[in-house]
């Protein structure tokens, strides 16, 4: 499938567009900034695919829905969304959205009704209402929220009405939009048999409709299984890396990976990260700025579906703070700042593209250290030997590489010495052959 086999870029577009915290209802038209930044900077990247978070009207960041057929007003028209996609698609750009099924904003209209109306509401089974309880808006009557934020309110997906009714917005961006695919907001959270249910509907319409499910821990197979999904979010590996990283223990990388690909997940492809929306940036996340190229090398040389969130490739920093607006973890942007390590994710993202070991190849062990790592990925028609030394020093090992046409990617300062292979501190290789 094409999704496994392209480097995702992830966009948020309330906040990359510089959109106000609050929807007021008013129709502004911001969306030419994310167009003008596909066709000049992402179509140059090797990008194949955009993952872009909540685009539809809310009351606030995106997650809290009022309308899953409209784009949201602070950001333009459907007519002007798709236009991005035709965009996207017409550079060979799948296009991802997110769909948050688990529950909607206040302002939902369903929702609405039932707050002017009570329990005479045609709505009120549409949601997991008590009107013997009260909220803590004052509603005269008590609902359930995601996870006790009572701003974002609870479907009840076991309602048929509710079911039909998401399937008929998915079937709105499919005619209207022709997208690619749906990240599933906390698939964590969704039944089983509604992601199935999904699947089916899509895969009606379109043969290759990519499914990614949010999940935050293990041993969610069930989600591939029952769930019907394509991939889920390897949350475990992004930890590993910058933990692994910053305590110097490449063994806690491979732990995880090997426990995904020889265990919990054989067979299947995951979704891999360095950072998102919802964490601290890489550059921030990292104690050695001077790693962050190593970290990219690594995240795109491994087994899975990797993305990319936007501004990290140049080194953006953000964190997430406790009690506070989660904007310095996804800022404006009006144009990318390219640099060093920019042109290095840009030049691996090219060979990726080209490599099918790195795409699709087998994976196998060659040395685990507490500082470094090396393996090989392995397909028909190409071998890439992946070297990691996050060391303060250089690091010599030895592989015989074969006879014949053979090139290094990655960061400058690999060489071969007396029949060693030399790394420099801080730095990621790809010995291409």
């Amino acid at each position: 499938m094409w999704f496994q086999h392209c480097v995702f870029y992830q966009i948020y577009p309330l906040n990359f567009c510089d959109a106000p915290e609050r929807n007021t209802g008013v129709q502004e038209h911001r969306l030419d900034r994310i167009v003008n930044y596909i066709e000049q900077y992402l179509t140059s990247y090797g990008i194949g695919g955009i993952y872009f978070n909540p685009v539809f009207s809310s009351d606030s960041h995106g997650y809290d829905t009022r309308d899953y057929r409209r784009i949201d007003e602070r950001l333009g028209t459907n007519d002007e969304f798709r236009t991005l996609v035709d965009t996207a698609h017409r550079h060979g750009i799948r296009v991802v959205l997110d769909g948050v099924f688990n529950h909607v904003g206040r302002g939902f209209f369903a929702f609405q009704d039932v707050v002017q109306n009570g329990a005479s509401s045609r709505y009120k089974d549409w949601f997991c209402v008590d009107f013997n309880r009260n909220s803590t808006y004052d509603d005269g009557f008590w609902y359930e929220g995601w996870e006790g934020h009572y701003e974002l309110v609870k479907l009840n997906l076991y309602n048929p009405e509710v079911q039909n009714y998401l399937l008929d917005s998915i079937g709105v961006w499919l005619d209207e939009f022709h997208i690619d695919g749906i990240r599933l907001d906390v698939a964590y959270l969704l039944p089983d048999w509604f992601m199935a249910m999904i699947r089916d509907y899509v895969s009606s319409r379109h043969a290759e409709f990519f499914l990614l499910g949010e999940t935050l821990s293990d041993n969610q197979g069930h989600l591939f299984d029952e769930g019907k999904l394509d991939s889920i979010t390897d949350y475990p590996l992004y930890k590993s890396i910058w933990s692994g990283f910053n305590s110097h223990n490449m063994f806690e990388v491979a732990h995880t990976l090997k426990r995904n690909m020889f265990e919990m997940y054989r067979g299947r492809t995951l979704w891999s990260f360095l950072d998102n929306h919802d964490v601290d940036r890489i550059a921030s996340k990292l104690s050695d700025p001077d790693l962050l190229a190593a970290a990219f090398g690594l995240q795109l040389a491994l087994p899975g579906i990797p993305c990319i969130y936007y501004g990290s490739e140049w080194g953006m920093k953000g964190m997430k703070r406790p009690g506070q607006s989660d904007r310095e973890l996804r800022p404006a942007v009006s144009h990318p700042q390219n640099n060093e390590l920019s042109e290095s994710v840009a030049e691996m993202i090219r060979i990726r593209n080209h490599t099918t070991a790195l795409q699709s190849g087998s994976f196998r062990e060659i040395i685990l250290t507490n500082q470094q790592y090396v393996f090989l990925r392995e397909s028909e028609d190409s071998r890439v030997l992946v070297a990691v030394n996050i060391a303060d020093h250089p690091w010599e090992f030895s592989f015989e590489l074969p006879e014949g046409d053979w090139h290094v990617a990655g960061s400058s300062g690999m060489e071969m010495f007396d029949g060693m292979l030399r790394m420099e501190p801080r730095s990621v290789a790809w010995w291409i052959f």
